[in-house]
């Protein structure tokens, strides 16, 4: 199989049941402990622009972006990124993180951060968010809060606590 072979789509509600499978399948029960999710259960993902990889009629990979809030700024919280086992290592994940972010960057966001290994998501431009610049609502490694800037100067109005935004914020940051 080739990335060729790898059909990218956006995200639609015909897709959940097949990414509720991949995510339990990558992360586990212990999932629902996590920090990330335990702010995604503020309320709903933004699925335009949320992402999918196909394969022969099924989803072989998803990823999210969350809206999130922190002191007085707005972003996205990218995640859960899952690829079925059988499809890991071949780019599937890192070009569903490339079209999330450019999705994104086209709707007018202007940070992306997310809980992850700076060694898979630097070369995707992410790098650590300044030591307490940011918390969490559980406790998190701060070497794995990393953050991407699309707007430079961003990423310096997010400080604090951060929460799922809500539908009350404003569709762009």
């Amino acid at each position: 199989m080739l990335l060729a072979d790898i059909l990218f789509l956006p995200e639609e509600a015909a897709h959940d049941a097949e990414i509720e499978e991949i995510n339990a399948e990558a992360f586990g029960p212990g999932r629902f402990a996590r920090a990330a999710y335990r702010i995604r259960e503020g309320g709903p993902h933004e699925r335009a622009l949320s992402f999918i990889a196909m394969h022969d009629g099924h989803v072989v990979a998803s990823v999210r972006l969350t809206r999130v809030a922190a002191g007085e700024g707005l972003g996205l919280l990218l995640g859960p990124l899952a690829v079925r086992p059988s499809y890991k290592n071949q780019g599937i994940g890192k070009k569903l993180v490339r079209i999330a972010l450019e999705a994104a960057r086209k709707a007018g966001w202007g940070v992306v951060v997310l809980v992850g290994d700076e060694p898979y998501y630097g070369p995707l431009g992410f790098s650590r968010i300044p030591l307490g610049q940011i918390t969490m609502p559980r406790p998190v490694d701060p070497n794995r809060l990393l953050a991407v800037e699309l707007e430079e100067g961003a990423l310096s109005r997010m400080c604090g606590m951060m929460v799922h935004a809500g539908a009350s914020a404003p569709v762009v940051a």
